[in-house]
């Protein structure tokens, strides 16, 4: 029984990662802006989306697509970084395989991101 139970225990480690979700979400930072970021993680593609009031209504989930510098980057392992600055809009795309980073925030109703940098 113990056998059968450390070989189940294995496959579960083993399967973790493929349950894991293609994409990663975090808040902005600024404290009073309802908007939250999205992150392809292989691609590191940012998006963003954020409520909006609708008079009468119950409101809208207004999203924000890819501009520049926020479409599909190379091939990576891609996250999401809020600053502690609880004024920023932005968040940083970080890659974690090659320690890069950039700025991304909203800018004429699209995601746009800084060139990427160490």
């Amino acid at each position: 029984m113990g056998r059968r139970a450390g070989i189940a225990a294995l496959l579960l480690a083993m399967a973790g990662p493929a349950w894991a979700g293609p994409f990663e979400f975090a808040p902005a930072p600024q404290t009073d802006l309802n908007r939250v970021y999205r992150i392809d993680k292989a691609t590191g593609e940012v998006g963003a989306c954020q409520f909006q009031l609708k008079e009468g209504g119950v409101g809208l989930t207004v999203c924000f697509p890819s501009g520049e510098g926020a479409g599909p980057q190379a091939p990576s392992d891609y996250g999401l970084m809020p600053s502690r600055h609880e004024k920023e809009g932005g968040i940083f795309r970080v890659n974690i395989r090659t320690g890069e980073m950039s700025i991304c925030y909203v800018f004429d109703d699209k995601t746009v991101c800084t060139p990427q940098t160490k």
